[in-house]
């Protein structure tokens, strides 16, 4: 007589206790306790199990993801997501990165798909683990970043019964997934699995997919998709639309390029098209430093968050020339003509009248228009006010990296930051107080960027730095983060210790949620609940097993970040920053 173990809720059937033997049970014979099939069962003798199918649901799952190059998936392991949880394990071409919290590991492969265009996977438990989710899902949503979201779901059996931690996941994140389905059988999960990545990429965008416990450990011996043969990049060329941009140009004295994050890699050419017509160029936030901020047409962010003197050029310019952005702030563009590009039809013309719409390729069309203008020197009057806007911004750096005062100020942890920074460096910003003066006032001279942009999440900067050093291993990769927001998913630096990834954190410490203490005074609130009390950061991250240093003499900063940057560990450098020292005359748009 034997003992039969279920693989999702370790129930034991022993058949001298039930009397019948398991192999002559019925086929439809469920676990008495969660509810499985019976091929959720394995025979144990003595210490060895063995294994009544050889692949399981969850195995193909993962053989799947590992075939479209998903190499780790960020999570947390419970009851409702164990087959998978060990299928990974058995997988020896993919990894568990194990996160203190869900959003955490959402906002982890939501950056990683920002930062390589490639598939980033987290997954999480039924009931809270699935909502926990939410906010790093919709900023995938919300930057377009393909994102797959694996949920854990109680056994099939049990859903509408109100069981523990059963919640409508589906019906949830159909509201901001471009793809939301349950796999309810064996039959259904490649078809199903393949379609939710086709739909991430495509979007581009997050899918979910709710996966029940017990169709988890149903036998699959299917074989898996190639991604050859099923994933294709859509190949937009601009053709008769181009015409149209090409007359605006050559009528135009003034043109300035606007580029966004879908020209995220046309640095070189974006700047060889910009002296070709004489044209500087602005970008939004989300594409910071995809040129050099240092050259000479290069005006920086043009935003709510961006400096003070490129919505000053903008404004004397004749003709703007979007590319691979919606820009939703109608209010920096002024009433001229405009020429829009974007991959997506539906974005352009979205927010402003446009006079020639282009759908396509941002780069193919930097190229396109390129060959098919004329080249010609800037304006003469326009170059003058470009060199006299670089002139003022550069007295306004240079101040703030003279500033001395205790506490410290601002934008001289900035400029401290500026001259230690790596060139090639990834900095990964969290939402705050201090991302107003990232943004306003670090130049970017071949650094590159990465934000919650549309969402503006607080608890961003630690997990983005976390994936991005997985993903990019040998390059410095740099957290900005506020005490609000790195109180929020500060825990997420004990990941990084655990998996030896050399992220450094700049922490500034000013016990408030200045940004909303901000906010409260231009609305003509008075202060209040913005306030707390903060252990000591760079204490605890030495505790965690990294480097921790607390700056509170300006005269120390720099010693302290190239420390932190150099150490190859991972680090935390907290600043005590000026309370009531921030950007005035600025909010959200």
């Amino acid at each position: 007589m034997k003992k039969w173990k279920c693989s999702v809720c370790g129930y034991i059937y022993d058949e001298v206790k039930e009397g019948v033997p398991f192999d002559k049970l019925p086929e439809d014979w469920t676990c008495p306790q969660c509810g499985a099939p019976k091929s959720a069962f394995n025979l144990i003798e003595g210490e060895e199990t063995i294994t009544r199918a050889k692949t399981s649901v969850a195995d193909k799952i993962v053989e799947q993801l590992a075939a479209y190059g998903v190499k780790r998936i960020y999570g947390i392991p419970g009851d409702s997501n164990l087959p998978l949880t060990e299928a990974i394990r058995r997988n020896p071409d993919i990894d568990l990165v194990l996160t203190r919290h869900e959003g955490a590991a959402a906002f982890m492969a939501s950056s990683h798909a920002k930062l390589t265009g490639n598939l980033g996977v987290c997954m999480s438990i039924a009931g809270p683990g699935a909502t926990n989710l939410i906010t790093g899902i919709v900023d995938a949503a919300t930057d377009r970043a393909p994102v797959l979201a694996l949920l854990g779901q109680v056994p099939a059996v049990f859903l509408g019964s109100e069981s523990l931690q059963e919640i409508a996941e589906v019906d949830i994140f159909k509201t901001f997934c471009v793809y939301a389905e349950m796999i309810g059988s064996p039959g259904q999960a490649l078809n199903v699995v393949n379609l939710a990545i086709k739909k991430a990429y495509a979007a581009p965008g997050p899918s979910a997919l709710s996966l029940p416990t017990d169709v988890l450990v149903e036998p699959l011996e299917e074989s898996i998709w190639s991604p050859k043969a099923h994933l294709f990049e859509p190949d937009l060329y601009p053709g008769e639309s181009v015409k149209k941009a090409e007359e605006l140009i050559a009528k135009s004295k003034r043109p300035l390029l606007f580029a966004g994050w879908g020209a995220r890699h046309c640095g070189p050419d974006l700047l060889d098209l910009a002296r070709h017509i004489g044209a500087p160029i602005a970008t939004t936030a989300r594409a910071k430093g995809i040129v050099p901020e240092s050259d000479e047409l290069v005006l920086g962010v043009l935003g709510s968050i961006g400096n003070q003197f490129a919505p000053r050029i903008v404004a004397k310019s004749d003709l703007i020339i979007i590319l691979g952005s919606g820009f939703r702030q109608r209010n920096l563009v002024p009433k001229i003509d405009v020429i829009q590009v974007d991959i997506d039809a539906a974005r352009v013309g979205k927010t402003f009248p446009v006079k020639a719409g282009i759908v396509g390729d941002a780069h193919r069309v930097i190229q396109t228009l390129k060959k098919a203008t004329q080249k010609r020197k800037i304006e003469a009057d326009f170059l003058e006010a470009i060199r006299l806007a670089h002139a003022k911004y550069k007295e306004l750096l240079e101040e703030d990296a003279r500033n001395k005062q205790k506490p410290i100020h601002p934008g001289a942890v900035i400029q401290a930051l500026k001259r230690q920074a790596a060139k090639d460096a990834l900095i990964c910003s969290d939402v705050g107080d201090h991302t107003y003066w990232f943004y306003k006032r670090f130049v970017c001279e071949g650094q590159q960027t990465l934000l919650c942009a549309n969402m503006a999440g607080m608890g961003f900067g630690v997990p983005a730095a976390v994936a991005c050093q997985f993903a990019q291993p040998k390059r410095q990769i740099i957290a900005i983060t506020g005490d609000g927001g790195f109180g929020m998913a500060g825990m997420e630096f004990t990941t990084a210790v655990h998996n030896k990834l050399p992220i450094a954190v700049i922490v500034f410490n000013d016990g408030k949620l200045k940004n909303i203490k901000k906010e409260q005074e231009e609305y003509g609130y008075p202060e209040y609940r913005v306030s707390f009390p903060n252990p000591n950061f760079a204490d605890m991250a030495t505790s965690a097993g990294g480097m921790g240093i607390r700056v509170s003499n300006p005269e120390k900063l720099d010693e302290a970040i190239k420390k932190a940057l150099d150490s190859r560990l991972p680090s935390l450098v907290e600043v005590m920053v000026d309370p009531n020292i921030y950007i005035k005359g600025v909010h959200r748009a």
